[in-house]
């Protein structure tokens, strides 16, 4: 029988499930090849329906028996559930279904990784679990019950019951499915407790399989943290008597929300100072707060249907934002969220895989867990609060908790809280949901008799399915500094409503500076035609920490496209501003670090195409590192002194301080590794207390053509630790000569050691050779081809995996005809793959366009 073709699901069809569940239990007999599951599910008619099929949905499970009121039926099974049907009334539905946890590769519902059993259900994942109405807005009680001999059996809620081979959970809290849970193995636990601000006492568990329990106990101190900071500034405490986190290796996302059992990727909660770099422990810390935040904004309140994601994850995204700042320091978290924001999910919405916050449509909704959705999502609430303020955004979610506790919501529930609250009208404020791009923002200005007016216009490209663009709300904070580096103007927000709206300061004593879109305050490409000497100025003087970093940038950006289109070496202006920062010891050094750092060179590439160049990845390539050269040999004098300042002696700690110190100090390794070929890396490398040092230090041989030696001895000494090797690959291939990544690549997929499978190791490989951007790109086309074939080898196994790597592609259209073909024949071949998936195929298919 030939498959159905993918179906499309719009947002404007949305009806409500025909029926409410009273009750959910669940009894699990475990087997890895024949896990038996028997449900019991109290139906009653939903009186916001108008009535429908009874149909449940069901993918790769055997259908035993089932029974509507104790009364045996035979109901019409497809591949994607059943129907049947069903009394008017109230019933009760029994079934028993069969399912084969070993041989799930998809790593979606119940599958295996390393001998144990666990779950992943987010977005559709249940359905591959037992028979059910598997969408978000169909919440009940669960009780679950898990027979096996393995030791540890884990669901959701808190234990109720446990025996010799068995144990019974109940959820008292009404989720969807997506929420379910369950793990069982041989595991070993971490233990803490937290006491609410209500006087809870929470047993909280972080469960390892044996031999990681060494590496669990900062992400115990860090749920405490996340615990403690959501009561303080949200309001919100833990509703529970128990918190599970398992460690799993084999997971295609970083982590899940599950209620009261988080599940986490390996790579995001296992840390130690040996084998985490500092890097790894402030994303741990984040992800950690991320999922626990959920059990508020996301569990307790979940998304009506899956158009709403943004909801919950843009919601959730920006509370983790903030937390991480109030613990590390604000102004370089806002930086690092517009490096991301700028590099990936800009790069997305002017590309083939634009999509509005909230989209309209989709096929396959896995692929809809985007930068957009979370990233976006998060600024959009940043907006929102930026808007109303303080005062008010905390009104608004106090009364955004208080009414729809227990309901799946919508964006439009989620803009009545703020417009009861505030009084303000958000209509055209919905537009960031609904319109895909990014706007871009045009500024010009004049002076005249103590007036300093700012003209501004706004414009979004059109992007597929939308070619019309209407104006957005956007806020756009505004300083103006005096030639001295003084404030004439403090911080304004500016509302700009308007495709054109001018704004005016009056009162001034001279022309001054304009420090515009501080704190990077709207999603927006700034545009503005500015002198060499004024960026300068706003790196060594604004007083707006992400505009002093972002002039450097802005700098930076021009510097290279001199590079690469006329060879023009750097300005004296742009290396004296580096200088200017890198020597005051009054900033932070974790800002230093920052500055410090160039564009990728994914960024230079869309800076020329947006100059109507064409990007050749190799001049690009070549120029980042003449420049490299030119910064390293300006600074030489004071790189050795500020490298020796920022060695942070005794014992190893991830907070923000030391981790800042030896942010700067390797930035400046980068460097000198230009100037002595290596000497001083290797020197750090073989000293190395840490894996941030040592990791740094390899990086930094290897960038400049060095480091065998290196990866051999990091290979011995690391070989057994799976997190550890997962940067051994990618690091190899990151920072390959151009000529060489592809052939690297290509002979780690042959090491003993990689395991396509696994999506840690796939990732490690192709990600970074997809990072490697002129490697990736070499003219030859070896690098799409060899992506290609491994992605064509993946899909059958892990669809959502492959699905996601297919993005690797999307700006195949900036580059010249050449590279083009080479990308366009890849997508073709992946794409009349016979029996590829609906993930796969929806991506190629939207990015080919």
């Amino acid at each position: 029988m030939k498959d159905a073709a993918p179906q499309t699901i719009f947002l404007a069809d949305y009806t409500p499930f025909p029926w409410l569940i009273d009750a959910v239990s669940l009894e699990f007999h475990l087997s890895p090849d024949k896990t038996r599951v028997i449900s019991k599910i109290v139906f009653r008619p939903n009186p916001a329906s108008k009535g429908g099929e009874f149909f449940l949905h069901g993918e790769h499970v055997t259908l035993i028996w089932a029974k509507i009121d104790g009364a045996t039926i035979t109901p019409t099974v497809t591949d994607k559930g059943l129907t049947c049907a069903v009394p008017d009334g109230a019933f009760t539905w029994e079934a028993e279904v069969e399912i084969a946890p070993a041989t799930n590769t998809a790593l979606e519902g119940l599958y295996m990784s390393s001998g144990m059993y666990c779950t992943q259900c987010e977005a559709e994942g249940f359905r591959r679990i037992t028979y059910y109405p598997d969408r978000p807005d169909v919440m009940a009680v669960f009780t679950v019950r898990v027979e096996s001999a393995l030791p540890v059996l884990l669901s959701n809620g808190d234990l109720v019951a446990q025996g010799d081979g068995f144990a019974q959970w109940h959820d008292p809290w009404p989720k969807p499915a997506y929420l379910f849970a369950l793990v069982a193995g041989d595991l070993i636990a971490t233990s803490d407790n937290f006491t609410t601000m209500e006087g809870r006492n929470v047993a909280l568990n972080i469960w390892v399989r044996p031999g990681d329990e060494g590496k669990c106990a900062f992400g115990l101190e860090a749920l405490k943290s996340a615990m403690a900071w959501d009561e303080q500034v949200y309001g919100c405490a833990y509703d529970l008597d128990i918190f599970n986190i398992v460690a799993v290796d084999d997971f295609n996302a970083g982590a899940m929300e599950n209620k009261g059992l988080n599940i986490f990727n390996s790579a995001l909660i296992l840390a130690s100072p040996a084998t985490s770099t500092d890097r790894d422990f402030e994303r741990i810390e984040a992800v950690i707060a991320h999922e626990y935040f959920h059990n508020w904004t996301g569990n307790r309140i979940t998304c009506r249907d899956w158009f709403q994601l943004c909801l919950k994850e843009g919601l959730t995204v920006f509370r983790d934002q903030q937390f991480t700042g109030d613990m590390r320091g604000h102004a370089v978290k806002r930086i690092e969220d517009a490096i991301l924001l700028r590099a990936r999910q800009f790069r997305e919405d002017n590309g083939p895989l634009a999509h509005p916050v909230r989209p309209e449509s989709f096929v396959e909704i896995n692929n809809f867990y985007t930068v957009t959705v979370y990233e976006k999502g998060a600024e959009l609430i940043g907006m929102l609060k930026r808007l109303v303020g303080d005062d008010a955004y905390a009104r608004a979610l106090d009364l955004y908790f208080t009414r729809h506790d227990g309901d799946a919501a919508t964006i439009e529930d989620w803009l009545a809280v703020f417009t009861e609250a505030t009084g303000r009208d958000l209509t055209q404020f919905k537009r960031w949901y609904a319109q895909a791009g990014t706007p871009r923002v045009t500024v010009l200005d004049d002076f005249k008799d103590g007036t300093y007016t700012i003209h501004f216009e706004q414009k979004t490209n059109p992007t597929p399915g939308q070619d019309e663009k209407l104006p957005q709300v956007i806020p756009i904070a505004v300083g103006l500094l005096n030639p001295d580096g003084s404030e004439a103007v403090a911080t304004r927000i500016l509302e700009m409503t308007q495709d054109r709206q001018s704004f005016a300061f009056t009162g001034l004593d001279s022309r001054p500076i304009p420090s515009i879109l501080r704190d990077f305050s709207a999603p927006v490409i700034l545009e503005r035609d500015t002198t060499m000497n004024e960026r300068a100025f706003l790196l060594a003087r604004d007083t707006d920490p992400f505009n002093r970093w972002d002039a450097g940038r802005e700098l930076a950006r021009a510097v290279l496209r001199g590079i690469v289109t006329a060879g023009t070496p750097a300005p004296r202006a742009y290396l004296d501003g580096l200088a200017a920062v890198l020597r005051d010891d009054s900033l932070d050094p974790a800002f230093r670090a920052l500055v410090l750092s160039l564009p990728s060179e994914d960024d230079t590439a869309q800076a020329l195409s947006e100059a109507g160049q064409t990007p050749d990845p190799l001049a690009i390539y070549h120029a980042h590192e003449a420049l490299r050269v030119q910064i390293a040999q300006h600074l030489q004098d004071m790189l050795p002194r500020i490298y020796a300042q920022n060695q942070v002696g005794g014992p190893y700690s991830p907070d923000a301080v030391a981790a800042g110190k030896r942010a700067l100090g390797n930035a400046v390794l980068a460097y000198l590794a230009r100037l002595d070929g290596g000497m001083q890396a290797a020197q750090q490398y073989d000293s190395a207390a840490n894996m941030t040092q040592q990791l740094a230090a390899f990086s930094c041989l290897l960038a400049i053509g060095k480091g065998v030696d290196q990866v051999q001895a990091f290979y011995d000494q690391w070989q057994d630790d799976r997190l550890v090797m997962d940067k051994w690959f990618a690091l190899q291939i990151a920072n390959a000569a151009p000529e060489v990544a592809v052939q690297t690549a290509k002979a780690l997929t042959q090491h003993a050691l990689f395991d396509w499978r696994n999506p840690n190791r796939f990732r490690s490989v192709f990600g970074a050779l997809a990072g490697n951007a002129a490697g990736f790109h070499v003219a030859s086309g070896a690098g799409y081809d060899l992506l290609a074939d491994w992605l064509i080898r993946l899909d059958p196994a892990n669809p959502q995996t492959a699905a996601r790597m297919t993005a690797a592609f999307e700006t195949w259209r900036r580059y010249g005809p050449d590279r083009q073909a080479g990308m366009r024949t890849a997508l073709d071949r992946i794409r009349q793959t016979k029996g590829l998936s609906p993930d796969t195929g929806e991506m190629v298919a939207r990015i080919l366009g």
